[in-house]
């Protein structure tokens, strides 16, 4: 026989609603354990009175009765399962697992029997139906009448809200049935009354969630908030966890409240009360009970005069009414020494702490998750800059919460704190600049390869020689129209020998035209881009600047401090070495007087350095004047060659129309190539002839 049984997807059902979760059944007792919520019931073999197997909606359940009352309801259970777990009742906790079933015959009268925290109303021997005295939330009376009224159920989307018991009237003196059967609802039921004075009050709170101030007053059983619009009734059996978490500014303290179920304001549910303390903010306290009561009570928890900060008795006083621990930040250390981490979570900024079994985040709005019901955890490149990443969680339900904007100077105290809880790190690679491997991310800081500060630079390279291109084309067609001499020179080629002599002869012309402006613009481009790539260069000759006093100091002291601070960084480095210097005083005057030497010393070698460079630079200056002179020249020889051959063609048309001019092209000879350049050549052989014939005519 094995010693323990486990059971998955239980349902316990708490106050109407059926909570999902494990079952695990050993010798030491019953555990069960919340899906939700993470809370867990442990019953001890000795306090089981009773167990008793059932069909329900669900399956089949288990119900448990313990010695001081409580009833435990379990549910989802398989048919099959039942000899297996009679057999272990039989043997480890020896109880017979008794089978009761429901009656179903629908009538409406039976008994009332109030065993422990239940009501049952029985038909003969089999039960009709149970309620939990706890769901209870009102009770009155009336002739031979009683109203239960139960709390709101928010996970039901029916919830049963009220029922009515006729009771008859009996015979009996001095006992009133109705009576009776309401003080037996009431002994049980969770029924706030604020009768009698509060142990404590604390006045004027600073509260999160819900937004405001308020008085709270401590009762024995239930937590009373008191404000200006609202009031709330807390009680302690909703308390499901305390945290008390310091602020990053180490000035405040957060105190967390988990709620379950949640306080109700209209349609708004609170899960989490958060109160925001100031750690100056001391207060004396005196309890409303005599030390008597107090030592009974609470145990040396409390006592009646108690003194402190403001959220050490907060926190103290509820620790003992509730009695759970306060759950406080472990070793996790953030960049900046905080026991936080600064995000964002959907449209507001708040803080992130990793706690020693979850995360919990504050304030707006307030989020806890624990490391069991975690799936796994993603980090995730930013999406609007890179000097921050996301953090992604998602539970085993699959819900999941994104945090964002985390500096990126957390990632690796972030990452060493999930890798030492074993949590599941898994990056999805949806995000194009997101690396898979932790290394990789780790390594890309300011001084390694960042891929979105490249793809901004390439575009402004891009835009920047389009703009170079676009100002070229512009300023090439006005060197163009500005440009008289070589623009003769063409057309004085074309009229050589190109031109036609029919009426397609000007579009001929600039045809021609267009390819001559684009090999102009090819050949120009290049000589354009000398002058920037020969400022980029710098002269090595030069003299370099002097550094200043604290940068001789520190290239002197690097070494030393970093032997005195092994494996410090770059950066903690040069704050280190700022904290130094700043702390100097008669050492900085010897630094102070190394640098003016310094100085000095640069400024007599650039003396030196700008005389030599004079007499280059006129030398350059000679020599391209003489090659500018030189060019003039050859413009000038260039621009009269041009003229002469236009006198020459002029006394051609005194002649008459049988004189063929060098310009004349026949009909016959434009037919083919090799005929146009025959008659070019005959022409200009017999132009000088003719020439010397016509000039001796006229004289």
């Amino acid at each position: 026989m094995a010693d323990t049984l486990e059971f998955n997807e239980i349902y316990q059902e708490v106050k109407g609603s059926m909570n999902d979760g494990r079952l695990r059944l050993s010798r030491q007792g019953v555990i069960f354990k919340n899906s939700k919520t993470g809370k867990v019931d442990n019953i001890q073999a000795s306090e089981l009175a009773e167990g008793i197997w059932r069909r329900v909606a669900l399956g089949h359940g288990l119900k448990l009765l313990t010695k001081n009352g409580h009833v435990y309801k379990y549910d989802g259970f398989r048919e099959s399962e039942f000899d297996k777990l009679s057999e272990f009742f039989k043997s480890h906790y020896r109880l017979e697992l008794a089978e009761k079933d429901l009656c179903v015959k629908g009538w409406n009268w039976g008994t009332v029997k109030f065993g422990g925290q239940l009501l049952s109303f029985d038909i003969g021997e089999q039960p009709v139906f149970e309620i939990p005295l706890s769901n209870v939330s009102q009770c009155t009376t009336g002739k031979n009448e009683v109203t239960l009224e139960f709390h709101q159920n928010d996970d039901a989307e029916v919830s049963l809200m009220e029922v009515r018991f006729y009771v008859p009237p009996t015979q009996e003196d001095g006992v009133d049935p109705v009576e009776a059967f309401a003080q037996n609802v009431l002994s049980k039921a969770d029924v706030i009354q604020a009768t009698g004075d509060a142990i404590c009050i604390f006045r004027e709170l600073q509260c999160l969630t819900p937004r405001g101030r308020y008085d709270i007053r401590i009762y024995p059983t239930f937590l009373h908030l008191h404000g200006k619009t609202f009031d709330y009734k807390i009680p302690y059996t909703t308390v499901l966890r305390l945290f008390l978490l310091p602020h990053k500014d180490q000035r405040q303290m957060f105190f967390v409240i988990s709620l379950d179920p949640p306080i109700k304001q209209g349609q708004t549910r609170y899960h989490f009360l958060i109160l925001l303390f100031s750690k100056d903010e001391d207060i004396s306290l005196t309890l409303n009970m005599n030390e008597d009561e107090v030592e009974k009570r609470f145990e040396g928890r409390l006592t009646k005069n108690m003194s402190g900060s403001l959220y050490e008795m907060v926190s103290r006083v509820m620790k003992a009414l509730v009695n759970r621990k306060i759950t406080v930040p472990g070793n996790f250390q953030g960049h900046s020494g905080a026991q936080c981490i600064t995000c964002s979570y959907k449209a507001s900024s708040g803080l992130l702490y990793p706690l020693e079994r979850g995360f919990i985040y504050v304030h707006k709005p307030p989020v806890h998750i624990r490391f069991d019901e975690i799936s796994f955890v993603n980090f995730a490149r930013g999406t609007t800059t890179t000097r921050s990443f996301d953090f992604e969680i998602e539970t085993k339900q699959g819900t999941q919460y994104t945090f964002s904007s985390i500096e990126r100077e957390e990632y690796g105290k972030l990452f060493d704190f999930v890798n030492a809880k074993k949590l599941n790190i898994k990056n999805r690679g949806h995000k194009e600049s997101m690396p898979q491997t932790y290394d990789e991310y780790a390594d890309s800081d300011e001084d390694q390869h960042d891929a979105y500060l490249e793809r901004m630079k390439e575009e402004g390279k891009i835009r920047e020689e389009n703009a170079d291109d676009s100002s070229d084309e512009s300023g090439e067609e006005t060197d163009e129209s500005f440009n008289p001499g070589e623009e003769e020179d063409d057309v004085a080629e074309e009229f050589d020998s190109e031109v036609s002599a029919s009426s397609d002869g000007g579009s001929d012309r600039e045809e021609r035209r267009k390819p001559a402006k684009k090999a102009k613009v090819v050949k120009e481009r290049k000589p354009r881009k000398k002058p920037s790539e020969s400022k980029k260069g710098k002269d090595p000759n030069a003299p370099k600047r002097p550094m200043s006093a604290y940068m001789l100091w520190l290239n002197a002291s690097r070494e030393k401090i970093k032997s005195d601070h092994p494996g410090i960084s770059i950066t903690d480095l040069s704050k280190k070495a700022g904290e130094l210097w700043k702390g100097m005083s008669k050492e900085k005057k010897e630094w102070d007087r190394k640098a003016e030497d310094a100085k000095r010393d640069y400024e007599k070698a650039m003396k030196e350095y700008s005389e030599g460079g004079k007499s280059e630079s006129s030398k350059k200056e000679k020599s391209k004047k003489k090659k500018q002179q030189q060019q003039q020249g050859k413009g000038k020889a260039e621009r009269k060659a041009a003229p002469s051959k236009a006198l020459a063609t002029s006394p051609a048309k005194q002649l008459g129309e049988s004189f063929k001019s060098k310009e004349f092209v026949s009909s016959e000879e434009s037919s083919g190539d090799n005929k146009k350049e025959d008659s070019e050549e005959e022409e200009i052989a017999s132009t000088p002839p003719s020439l010397e014939d016509s000039a001796s005519g006229s004289d």
